[in-house]
C-alpha cells in the first residue's frame, strides 16, 4: 500500500497493539468517512488512547495495519504526520513559554513560510478565543484555556483530520461547551475529527458515529440514536431497602430482562415499556416490598454499554 490514498480518512484493519502479556488494543477494524465526527467511547484503560497514538504514528502497531490520510502509518509516518492534527491529553507545553510563543514555534516545525507565521498564530488565538491572553505565559491558563491552546496547535497546518484525546476530561461544564462548539465548526469546515472521550453526553452531542470500546476491542459500532433504538424497552430503576433486594429482583424478572445498575439499585429493561410502571409498582407491593425510589428512563447510550460489556459507563 504505497502512496495512493485510500478514500476514507482513516481505516484500521485488524489493528493490535499488545505491551507484555497485555493486548491493549485487540484486533479494531473501523472506517471513519471524510467529513465525519467519529466517537471513541469507552472507560479509562480501554484503549481508546492507545488506538490513537497507533493512528497517530507515535505507537507502532504490534499486527495489522492503519492508513491515515491516505498513507500507512507504519510505514509512511511522516506523510501522516503533515495531513493530521493531535491534541493528546498529556501534551508537553512548556508553560513558562506564551500562547503566541507555542503557536509561533508550532507553525516554523511545520514549515509554514516565516511571512505567514505571525498571522497563522494570530488567526488561531481568535478562533478559539485566546487572543486576549496570547502574551500571557502557559502557566497560567485555565484548564479550559490549555484544552484551547492544545487544539489551536494541533490545527496551525490546516490539517484534514483531527485527532482529539479526551478533549474535555476535567474540564467545566462551560468550558466544555465551548470546546464542543468549536469543534463542531472545525467540522462544519471540512475537518474530519476522531475523538476519544469516556462522557456519553459528548458522545452523543458530538459524534455523527461512535465506536463503543472495552478491554481492546470494538463491542457495539453505529450511530447514537441507532444504536439507543436497537435497546428498545426503557430501564426502570428501583431502590429498595437492602434485606428486600432479593424479593424486589423477584417481582422485577416478571416483567423484562434485569439490567445493570449502579450499586444499591434494581434495573429492568420493560418489555411492555412505560405502561408496565404500575403494574409492577403494584405487585412490589403485593410483596411487601417497600419503594424508596423509583425512575423509568429511556435508552440511552449507557444502556448500549450496559447491554455490551455487562457493565456501566457512569457511575464507575
Amino acid at each position: 500500500m504505497s502512496g495512493h490514498p485510500v478514500q476514507a480518512p482513516i481505516v484500521a484493519e485488524q489493528l493490535v497493539r499488545t505491551f507484555g502479556d497485555l493486548r491493549a488494543v485487540d484486533g479494531i477494524d473501523m472506517t471513519v468517512d471524510a467529513g465525519e465526527i467519529f466517537g471513541f467511547l469507552g472507560p479509562n484503560g480501554a484503549g481508546k488512547s492507545t488506538a490513537v497514538r497507533m493512528l497517530t504514528t507515535l505507537l507502532r502497531p504490534t499486527s495489522g495495519r492503519a492508513i491515515v490520510a491516505g498513507f500507512d502509518v507504519a510505514t509512511h509516518p511522516d506523510e501522516v504526520r503533515r495531513r493530521i492534527g493531535v491534541a493528546l491529553q498529556d501534551a508537553a507545553i512548556d508553560p513558562l513559554m506564551t500562547g503566541n510563543e507555542l503557536l509561533r514555534l508550532q507553525a516554523v516545525l511545520y514549515g509554514i513560510p516565516s511571512g505567514k507565521v505571525k498571522s497563522r498564530a494570530a488567526e488561531l488565538l481568535e478562533r478559539v478565543g485566546l487572543t486576549a491572553a496570547a502574551d500571557r505565559r502557559v502557566g497560567t491558563y485555565s484548564g479550559g484555556m490549555r484544552r484551547r491552546l492544545d487544539l489551536a496547535l494541533s490545527l496551525i497546518h490546516e490539517p484534514t483530520v483531527l485527532f482529539l484525546d479526551e478533549p474535555t476530561t476535567g474540564l467545566d461544564p462551560m468550558s466544555r461547551m465551548t470546546l464542543w462548539e468549536e469543534v463542531r465548526r472545525l467540522n462544519r469546515e471540512g475537518t474530519t475529527v476522531l475523538l476519544t472521550t469516556q462522557y456519553l453526553e459528548e458522545a452523543d452531542q458530538l459524534a455523527d458515529r461512535i465506536a463503543i470500546i472495552d478491554k481492546g476491542r470494538i463491542v457495539r459500532e453505529g450511530r447514537p440514536r441507532d444504536l439507543k433504538a436497537e435497546v428498545g424497552s426503557p430501564t426502570l430503576l428501583v431502590a429498595v431497602p437492602r434485606e428486600q433486594a432479593d424479593a424486589a429482583r423477584a417481582v422485577l424478572q416478571e416483567f423484562g430482562e434485569s439490567r445493570p445498575t449502579a450499586e444499591g439499585t434494581l434495573g429492568v429493561g420493560l418489555r411492555d415499556g412505560a405502561r408496565a410502571v404500575t403494574d409492577v409498582v403494584r405487585r412490589l407491593d403485593e410483596a411487601g416490598v417497600r419503594l424508596q425510589h423509583l425512575e423509568i428512563n429511556e435508552p440511552s447510550l449507557d444502556d448500549v454499554f450496559a447491554e455490551a460489556t455487562g457493565h456501566r459507563l457512569e457511575g464507575e
